[in-house]
């Protein structure tokens, strides 16, 4: 014996709202997914790229003022988290720190400026993550501003400026 349950208005529309948060959980787990694969894929590329850049334009800056004992700036690998470290020692000094764990979908800056009046040191941290623009590549951005950048030069210049120059942002 068969009977027919009407199903009220109301759990019909709860019914239909869960199925369109299904849905919409499905789509964000794809994304979320894809942009995984991305990471893996394309990242450490992209850091490599980033790191090649920064080298490049440290070498520029200080053939720029070769024998300017005051604008020589360091670069060292930081094997342990595929980050690296840029140091400008003199007065006043920056210390840049770039920390990004492999395959890790974001990584972090922290600048540490000592100024050449003695005060203490000002700290700035940013953090930056890979973005996934809807295309099949990756580019960085910044994630406190939404700053995106499209190539590892761009990304390098935004770095360096407040090493080279010894002021923050």
């Amino acid at each position: 014996m068969a009977t027919d349950v009407t199903v009220p208005d109301w759990i019909q529309r709860i019914v239909d709202d869960e199925r369109t948060r299904d849905a919409a959980r499905q789509r964000a787990e794809e994304i979320t997914a894809r942009k995984a694969d991305l990471v893996r894929v394309h990242g450490r590329r992209l850091i490599e790229e980033l790191r090649t850049s920064v080298k490049r334009d440290i070498e520029a800056f200080r053939s720029a003022f070769a024998g300017d004992h005051a604008r020589d700036i360091a670069f060292s690998d930081a094997p342990s988290d595929g980050g690296f470290v840029v140091r400008k020692p003199d007065a006043p000094g920056v210390c840049l720190t770039v920390a990004w764990p492999l395959n890790a979908a974001a990584g972090s800056c922290h600048y540490q400026f000592t100024p050449a009046n003695g005060l203490p040191p000002r700290e700035d941290r940013l953090d930056l993550v890979f973005a996934d623009e809807g295309v099949a590549t990756l580019q960085i951005r910044h994630h406190g501003t939404g700053q995106l950048f499209a190539t590892a030069d761009a990304l390098s210049e935004f770095l360096l400026v407040p090493v080279f120059t010894g002021r923050p942002r």
